[in-house]
């Protein structure tokens, strides 16, 4: 589909038949394990990319030896999280209405819904990063920030902002390149973001004396290279974008908002929690904030690959539901499920053996240290559970129940985070509120994931059910 937009000398294609329609449904024949595997090693090497950004940045930040600076790039995080929440979202918006269009055979629509969907993604980041930056003394001293603390927390997020406005428009390109099926290029344009990081931050950070500012100025410019490489993909390569106009955004405005709307109410729930847990870890002082901000970078490189397995399932439960194939869907399900597990308890395994280790590597000291030695060696494994939620929340979306998604997206966040995190200070610390975290994960994804099979059965009794006749 995706050779229609290279050179306008070749032909628009038509509505596929039948014959087509099968082939492009690969999930729904062969080992579904097989493309399970296949779609999450793909997938996580865009994803661990990604974070990998962060944690270079708090890695090179820590080797300063100020424990202040780390806790201010904590607080920073958390919060900008909000928007890298809404770019994701915007991103989900277009990749589902390329593929709708390209699915359709309609060619000059699917390059206007990606124009539309660009523009959409980079203006409403610019005003999300504008208000955010506006508003970051309040969410700072909201969320326990003070002092020097405080004040290098929002020279952080004022100097990083305008990269996520680039990062939006690079991940909303990455989607439309994954739609045309160019998952290479898509990789690229997260991996060309880890790779300028990887250059700039040593030199910003102490060749040129820049400190924290200089790590938001590397990110700025680590995200502005992904966006460049993002469009050469879509526009000189695939020719797959319209010329932008406020008209395009216009035409199809209503269409990208009922997507990105409930993709970021489920998109918000992971810094909403994360900042409920920094605002908590303030209150036993700014080394155990430094060693919450780490662990956070940490967790999504070290178990990457569960969160890209989230997006794998997806595409393999979709086409089999769709081709009612439910035993399929089942079984997609559960080997999720066991490789979910099987990739958590070799991570949390590594990080158990490793834990001095790299604590060390980042400096940690005091209570930072004892945080992120006690996570590594015991809370990593909690992850081995928490797959489970990830994993639903795909199974939901794509059995025809995306609400259930946010539900216990926002249930996870509230009666799965407060009161566990809550009583789990009081009983033990810093310590304490990650045990309690783990415990709320456990709950929350077993519970999401025995909902998910509990559809999934239904659905199969179902057709069962009306191919002998009973629901006719």
């Amino acid at each position: 589909m995706a050779d229609a937009f290279r050179g306008r000398e070749r032909p628009v294609p038509q509505p596929a038949g039948e014959d087509s329609k099968k082939h492009a449904a690969i999930f729904t024949e062969g080992s579904t394990a097989r493309h399970l595997l296949v779609m999450t090693m793909t997938v996580a090497i865009g994803t661990m990319a990604m974070f990998f950004v962060d944690l270079v940045d708090i890695y090179f930040l820590s080797r300063l030896g100020a424990p202040e600076v780390t806790a201010a790039v904590g607080y920073a995080l958390s919060i900008l999280l909000f928007e890298l929440s809404v770019a994701l979202a915007s991103g989900i918006a277009a990749g589902v209405l390329m593929s709708r269009s390209l699915g359709a055979g309609d060619i000059q629509g699917a390059r206007e819904k990606a124009a539309g969907s660009f523009l959409f993604a980079v203006l409403l980041s610019a005003m999300v990063a504008l208000g955010i930056a506006l508003l970051s003394n309040w969410f700072l001293s909201l969320m326990g920030a003070e002092g020097e603390v405080k004040r290098l927390a929002s020279l952080f997020i004022w100097t990083i902002s305008p990269g996520y406005v680039a990062a939006a428009g690079s991940l909303c390109l990455a989607s439309i390149l994954r739609s045309l099926g160019d998952a290479r290029r898509a990789m690229y344009v997260t991996l060309s973001t880890a790779a300028v990081i990887l250059i700039l931050d040593p030199v910003f950070i102490f060749g040129l004396g820049w400190g924290i500012q200089g790590a938001a100025l590397a990110s700025v410019m680590a995200e502005m290279c992904a966006l460049c490489v993002g469009l050469h993909g879509v526009v000189r390569v695939h020719a797959a974008m319209s010329p932008i106009r406020w008209r395009r955004l216009m035409q199809c405005k209503s269409e990208i908002w009922a997507i990105a709307y409930p993709a970021a109410l489920t998109q918000l729930t992971l810094p909403l929690a994360n900042a409920y847990i920094t605002y908590v870890m303030s209150s036993f002082g700014d080394g155990a904030v430094a060693g919450f901000a780490i662990i956070c970078r940490l967790v999504p490189v070290a178990f990457g690959g569960v969160i890209a397995l989230s997006s794998a399932v997806g595409p393999v439960i979709g086409q089999n539901f769709g081709a009612g194939h439910h035993v399929r869907v089942r079984a997609a399900l559960t080997q999720s499920l066991v490789l979910a597990s099987l990739y958590a308890a070799c991570m949390a395994l590594v990080l158990s053996v490793f834990s001095v280790e790299i604590a060390a590597s980042f400096k940690a000291e005091g209570q930072s240290y004892a945080v992120i030695t006690f996570f590594c060696s015991y809370m990593g494994w909690s992850w081995v559970s928490a797959g489970a939620q990830f994993v639903a929340s795909a199974a939901f979306n794509n059995l025809g129940h995306p609400k259930l998604s946010t539900l216990f997206g926002w249930g996870r966040v509230s009666l799965g985070t407060v009161p566990f995190v809550a009583l789990g200070a009081a009983w033990g610390g810093p310590k304490g509120v990650l045990t309690g975290n783990a415990i709320g994960a456990l709950l929350c994804g077993s519970a999401a994931m025995f909902v998910a099979y509990k559809i999934a059965a239904s659905q199969q009794v179902k057709a069962g059910h009306v191919m002998t006749g009973g629901g006719a």
